[in-house]
């Protein structure tokens, strides 16, 4: 069962403005990487479902948030089905994020009053998303969904939407402002912060420098 509700995740995603998304097949990998970005203040984490036992990992990252970083919430992303959905909320998903708009998936996380950021490239489909229960829409890829441009035309007829990208999202402040300022709610952030080192392995200590500027940034243009 989620240890956050969906209220509290829209919330948490507006208030911090940005959720780090990782992947890896080691979970000791994700859990220095977790920790990291929950030094740095992040306090929402998306994990990806990619790949074979994926959900394996996740059920240990999530018990394991639970003690090591009592405030992060932890979701899933990367989910496109509805049965996906349930075995992730049964591992006590906080919220699950989807890159497409899936009907059926509504209906499962709606039940158990879990978050559910749906993929969305058009104004009709962030409309029917919102129909279905959607408190944030997700757009993506969003640079090639038409970038910041693309959010402020969204705007217009839909002040009420709140709007999440992921793609196309830099941890500079010309690019963040840019995004902020077209009224996005947070966005989702992935390689951009996951330094690496030169033999090609994840530089916690700079990743956990990664986030902390990018909050600070957000939190100046905001």
């Amino acid at each position: 069962m989620a240890r956050f509700t969906r209220i509290e995740v829209a919330l948490k995603m507006k208030e911090t403005g940005m959720i780090p998304v990782f992947f890896h097949k080691d979970i000791e990998v994700c859990k220095q990487v977790a920790l990291a970005c929950y030094n740095g203040g992040a306090r929402l984490f998306e994990f990806v479902n990619r790949g074979d036992y994926a959900h394996e990992i996740f059920a240990e990252l999530n018990k394991w948030a639970a003690k090591e970083c009592p405030e992060m919430m932890i979701g899933v992303g990367s989910v496109i089905d509805a049965g996906t959905t349930s075995l992730y909320i049964q591992l006590g998903a906080n919220f699950v994020v989807s890159p497409i708009l899936n009907a059926e998936m509504a209906k499962v996380c709606n039940r158990r009053k879990v978050a559910w950021s749906p993929g969305c490239g058009s104004l009709s489909e962030i409309s029917y998303a919102e129909e279905l229960g959607a408190e944030v829409v997700k757009i993506f890829p969003g640079e090639q969904v038409g970038g910041p441009e693309f959010v402020k035309a969204v705007k217009g007829p839909f002040p009420w939407s709140s709007i999440m990208p992921t793609g196309g999202v830099k941890p500079d402040e010309k690019n963040l402002k840019a995004w902020f300022n077209s009224g996005v709610h947070c966005v989702g952030m992935g390689s951009q912060i996951m330094v690496k080192k030169e033999d090609g392995s994840l530089d916690y200590h700079a990743i956990e420098e990664a986030v902390t500027k990018t909050f600070e940034i957000i939190k100046r243009i905001k």
